[in-house]
């Protein structure tokens, strides 16, 4: 696989890079993060591999992950045109403001107008909800996002970190409306962060929505720089909200590490290739903070798991999940139980052997 192996974005004419760069460390404002001039040389290398893919947002270091991007398009003229570029709204980059914020109309469009300032462009490609607002009536946030389609504004819709029924309710009501519906989704996934696989990817691969996992290194604890033969008890990231890996992660991530060794990869792109080739994903988000890291993160693309490697991390990040997704695994044997349908040979469940010898 390369960068340039395009792949379709949910139901729609977009096509997008397998890996897609994340610029969240665009920038030192937060006291952490690259340059201008590491992040520009970040944003080149990707895209001089074929990459065409780029995500950001409005809070990324408070503007200044978007001002970088900007930036760079500035200054190399022509290639803006042949990037799929997304940003996010949500977040109040205005105290005090009360419409500063979230997802009303007041305050989509004069996030996307701020954002599109810093960016120096007319629009982006893809536009993202970048949470939840449980109080905001989806109606106001769809027709508004219809507007800005049709004003030449964005091209796309997105939703990120918001829960399954919301996504299915805002799809449902675009194309009830015939309003622009949504192409894809954004959800935290990795081997050590798979509970989307309860009603998030599923929802999506329903709806026919893309997945775009982001963290899928699990804020660096599968890059390699952990171990259980090193643990380390030290919150990290984010003011401490991040806590050390569990005792039952470090089996996950000594498991990745092993078996980078036996490939000869490194532990991120074992990591990511895990989350590449899982079904639904279509374009996995990758950042880097340094060119080292690009690189090892791109590696992801030249490997190849073998079945006994992908079993091995399957069966040891397989995750608890909520209800109904959890009664929900019986449903395929209780059905079927024991025969073969469509290609696939369901298990026998006791209780279907039982009722048949009651008959």
């Amino acid at each position: 696989m390369s960068l340039d192996s395009y792949v379709t974005l949910g139901q729609s004419g977009l096509r997008v890079s397998p890996f897609t760069l994340g610029t969240m460390t665009f920038g030192e404002d937060f006291g952490w993060g690259s340059s201008p001039e590491v992040s520009a040389d970040i944003l080149a290398a990707y895209l001089d591999r074929g990459g065409n893919s780029i995500d950001t947002a409005n809070i990324y270091t408070a503007g200044h992950s978007e001002r970088i991007i900007g930036d760079y398009f500035a200054a190399h003229p022509g290639v803006r045109d042949g990037v799929v570029l997304g940003t996010k709204f949500f977040c109040n980059l205005r105290p005090g403001d009360p419409n500063g914020g979230g997802i009303g109309r007041k305050a989509i469009i004069q996030q996307l107008e701020n954002s599109l300032r810093r960016l120096r462009t007319d629009y982006v490609d893809m536009y993202w909800v970048h949470n939840y607002d449980g109080h905001m009536p989806i109606e106001e946030t769809m027709r508004t996002l219809d507007d800005l389609v049709t004003a030449g504004k964005i091209r796309y819709v997105g939703l990120s970190d918001v829960p399954a029924w919301k996504v299915a309710e805002a799809v449902v009501t675009a194309k009830f409306r015939s309003w622009v519906s949504v192409t894809a989704m954004q959800l935290e996934y990795s081997l050590l962060e798979r509970t989307s696989e309860g009603e998030m990817i599923p929802a999506a691969r329903e709806l026919g929505i893309g997945v775009m996992p982001w963290s899928p290194l699990k804020n660096g604890f599968l890059s390699g720089k952990y171990s259980s033969g090193q643990p380390t008890t030290a919150a990290r990231g984010n003011n401490g909200f991040f806590q050390p890996p569990t005792t039952a992660e470090y089996e996950v991530i000594d498991a990745v590490n092993e078996i980078a060794k036996e490939i000869g990869a490194s532990s991120a792109a074992v990591a990511l290739s895990w989350v590449q080739d899982r079904p639904g994903v279509t374009s996995t988000i990758i950042g880097a903070r340094t060119m080292e890291q690009f690189r090892s993160n791109i590696t992801a693309l030249d490997i190849t798991l073998s079945p006994g490697q992908r079993a091995r991390l399957d069966k040891l990040s397989e995750p608890k999940l909520a209800f109904p997704a959890s009664a929900n695994r019986h449903a395929p044997a209780l059905e079927f139980g024991g025969m073969t349908v469509d290609g696939v040979t369901y298990p026998a469940h006791p209780a279907v052997g039982a009722a048949a010898d009651q008959r």
